[in-house]
């Protein structure tokens, strides 16, 4: 059995690819499998969104290369940075 590491590694990988190339490139995310993870699997934070253009802004900001399309290491960089926010939350307010 693998570390706890290891496992959430696997996951992000799994996650990705269970919603990217139901269209077009197997191995990025369109906009609308960008949406329909974000709405999936992190429905709590964009709940919290009040600006309806969020997963707009998300994909942009993501698509560092501009190719309309999100690809694994772009998306581990919206990962990431969810992450070090939510530290950095719970951290101040522990």
């Amino acid at each position: 059995m693998g570390s706890q590491l290891e496992g959430a590694m696997e996951t992000l990988i799994n996650v990705f690819h269970h919603y990217s190339g139901k269209e077009g490139d197997k191995y990025k995310l369109s906009k609308k499998e960008l949406k329909e993870l974000l709405q999936s699997e992190l429905g709590c934070f964009l709940e919290t969104q009040k600006d309806s253009g969020a997963v707009e802004k998300i994909m942009q900001d993501l698509d560092e290369n501009g190719d309309g399309e999100v690809d694994f290491q772009e998306f581990v960089v919206l990962v990431a940075a969810l992450t070090v926010a939510c530290n950095t939350f719970f951290w101040e307010n522990a």
